[in-house]
């Protein structure tokens, strides 16, 4: 039963690629999609396959994580394995800190040991996917695998990027391989090849020998995808589990679930998204049958204020959140946190505007991103003038994503 299973999800990251937007924060408590934090896509995928036995493991700049846990997931006192507990990195292992996703969990075993739970479910903290986690559980149980893995079937030129599994005709794992120059084809489709998700079931006795074992290896990276896996394909019955075959509730029958977007860089933060804002977009977010819970903040309805002559205020294929007022602008194909105030003769195109954000009267943004609490003076331009944006101290990404600081103030 699903309830037998204890989750430790890894948010420890530093994300340094999705700088400077983790300059304060760690990469899951990074706000996505208008009112959403990336964390909160893993919390409600337990949450819906009523799992609720939750260790949510942190590191690094953790306090924007930790309040926005302790603030917005409480799921009461009254029994004692329903619960979201944050565990921070207390090096009760010695004086260092997590040196893998293997190590975390490691550094953390006396959580596994005094649990009562007979399967260990091992999921990453920063990763955008929906997935009802009973539908893994039952295969890994059925199977009687040691250890399942999540995996995507990928294009095979795009599958270097990640760890690939080689799978049999049945889906055992015969071998693993991090970022391989020429991945390994699944049997029966030459031009796709099977990534890991990095999300794991483990049997918890299996769990802990695996752990004990790669402690004492002084040669390993403490890392289940580099380390602990490939290393123990000889004794551990290991079973891929096909993401795509996982069907939420609330979907068309027989539908392929098959979005799931690791936003560590800027551009696929960006690119994350704007794939929310399209007609029908390839992540719905409306589903009543598997509902995304986030932050209640009781701000009041967003306002499209029509003011007088031409001054409407439109916002076409765009998200709006609560509290936001827009007064006479423009918005195109963009994604609006809470409480963004667009001012009149304002544009902003395909970006991204954090909660608190202020958008002058006559400011134009294109293909950016504003973290939380700018304020844009009338008149501004961002996304227009590279070597401009550039000067000013704000980052550019590969892609050309305008990236603007939280708190930034224009002189």
């Amino acid at each position: 039963m699903p309830h037998r299973v204890l989750a430790m999800i890894l948010a420890g990251g530093k994300g340094q690629r999705l700088y400077p937007l983790t300059q304060a924060r760690a990469k899951p408590a990074v706000p996505f999609g208008g009112k959403y934090r990336i964390i909160d896509f893993v919390l409600n995928n337990f949450i819906n396959s009523e799992i609720y036995s939750i260790y949510v493991l942190t590191q690094f700049k953790s306090q924007s994580l930790t309040e926005h846990i302790q603030r917005h997931w409480r799921l009461g006192s009254y029994l004692s394995d329903y619960f979201i507990t944050l565990a921070p990195a207390q090096m009760r292992m010695g004086d260092r800190w997590y040196e893998g996703t293997a190590d975390a969990i490691y550094q953390n075993l006396h959580l596994v040991e005094r649990s009562d739970k007979d399967t260990i479910a091992v999921f990453g903290g920063d990763h955008i996917f929906k997935m009802d986690i009973r539908q893994m559980v039952k295969l890994h149980r059925e199977r009687d695998a040691d250890v399942t893995v999540a995996c995507m079937p990928t294009p095979i030129g795009e599958a270097h990027r990640f760890g690939v599994m080689a799978v049999d005709e049945e889906w055992w794992v015969q071998g693993f391989e991090e970022k391989p120059v020429h991945p390994q084809p699944i049997p029966g489709q030459p031009h796709m090849a099977l990534v890991s998700m990095g999300n794991y079931l483990f049997k918890r006795d299996m769990l802990l020998q695996l752990l004990e074992e790669d402690a004492q290896n002084p040669n390993s990276t403490h890392d289940f995808g580099k380390d602990i896996l490939p290393g123990n394909l000889h004794k551990v019955k290991l079973c891929a589990y096909d993401f795509r075959r996982n069907q939420i509730p609330g979907t068309e029958l027989g539908a392929a679930n098959d979005y799931w977007r690791d936003v560590g860089t800027i551009d696929a933060y960006w690119e994350a998204n704007m794939d929310l804002v399209y007609v029908t977009p390839a992540l719905n977010l409306y589903n009543t049958a598997w509902p995304l819970r986030c932050a209640n903040l009781f701000d009041p309805p967003g306002k499209f204020v029509h003011e007088a002559g031409d001054r409407v205020g439109r916002a076409m294929n765009s998200l709006v959140s609560d509290g936001c007022i827009v007064s006479g602008g423009l918005v195109r194909e963009s994604v609006l946190g809470p409480r963004v105030h667009v001012h009149s003769y304002a544009e902003v195109y395909r970006s991204v505007i954090m909660e608190d954000c202020d958008i002058g009267e006559g400011a134009r943004i294109q293909r950016a991103i504003l973290d939380k609490e700018v304020r844009v003076p009338p008149g501004e331009q961002i996304g227009y003038d590279r070597e401009k944006d550039l000067r000013r101290g704000f980052t550019m990404s590969e892609g050309g994503i305008t990236v603007v600081p939280k708190g930034f103030r224009f002189r």
